[in-house]
């Protein structure tokens, strides 16, 4: 799952609405959204991808991902926020796969190298399957950074070296001397990387953000014939409306939906590079400057 649907608007006037942060090139000679797919291809085949974005943005992504399928993308009628997209997705994924696991990335994110990549991934999932928990993707910081939330990690799941570990807490941007003390404490840059298996994370927005539940489920009907009866092969099946769903559930993130109120959230320690090109100052770090430029 790509999450594709923002504007950008730390980068105005370069990022509109038309024309959001994913349809630059500011990390590669391509648009960040090329980026993200590629990567996303290399975990999963064509028919197990999907870019998450509003019906505004499906044009402009096809001009620079031509070879995409229309199958590949899922419409989002209203900009909700994250925790709602991610429990539609989970719920469009449990109809084709109830032992799925979901990896959700961001489309505007510097990740490199790709092999390491592949490698924290797979951790990931593995993580997710075996513990059937949450599992959210830290990086270690290597600067002082008030931008970014922060992550605690708590006790190790496993008598490995490099162990993912139980979330103690989350911590949203903190101010220079607190990130400093986090920094030596250990703590983990909240990277926004999830991976989880579509049904945990559902059980736990049931749990955690039972509103959400609600519109989904108010929102979902089972298919019939002309007769009333499910056709065959699709008993217990059910589609949802998503114009109904996205009108009706509430905004909101799910770090504060779901992520901060559960108990079963790990973290898996990335090695790889890593940054958020959130803001022009974030291109100073993922792309050289100009000659004379200071």
């Amino acid at each position: 799952m790509i999450l594709a649907g923002g504007v950008g608007s730390r980068f105005w006037p370069l990022s509109t609405r038309e024309r959001p942060k994913q349809l630059l090139p500011l990390v590669s000679e391509r648009p960040l959204i090329a980026d993200t797919v590629a990567r996303a291809r290399s975990l999963v085949p064509d028919a197990r991808l999907r870019i998450l974005a509003g019906a505004h943005l499906v044009a402009p992504f096809r001009r620079v991902l031509p070879d995409i399928p229309e199958r590949c993308y899922l419409v989002e009628p209203e900009a909700r926020g994250t925790c709602p997209v991610l429990a539609w997705a989970a719920r469009e994924i449990l109809l084709h796969d109830p032992e799925a696991v979901m990896v959700s990335l961001h489309a505007d994110h510097l990740i490199r190298p790709a092999r390491k990549f592949l490698e924290t991934i797979a951790s990931a999932v593995e993580t997710a399957r075996r513990h059937e928990m949450l599992v959210t993707v830290g990086v270690t910081p290597d600067r002082i950074e008030t931008g970014f939330g922060h992550i605690q990690p708590g006790e190790a799941l496993d008598e490995t070296p490099a162990a993912p570990r139980r979330v103690a807490a989350f911590h949203e941007k903190p101010d220079a001397p607190t990130a400093r003390r986090y920094m030596g404490q250990g703590y983990l840059w909240n990277t926004g990387i999830f991976v989880w298996q579509a049904e945990t994370f559902l059980d736990e927005i049931s749990g955690h953000a039972p509103e959400i539940t609600h519109a989904l489920s108010a929102a979902t009907t089972p298919p019939q014939d002309d007769a009333g009866r499910a056709p065959p092969g699709h008993e217990g099946r059910a589609t949802a409306d998503a114009t109904a769903f996205f009108r009706e559930v509430p905004p909101c993130t799910v770090d504060e939906a779901v992520l901060e109120r559960s108990r079963r959230v790990a973290v898996v320690r990335a090695d790889f590079e890593w940054d958020d090109v959130g803001s022009f100052e974030a291109l100073t770090r993922t792309r050289a400057t100009d000659a004379g430029v200071m």
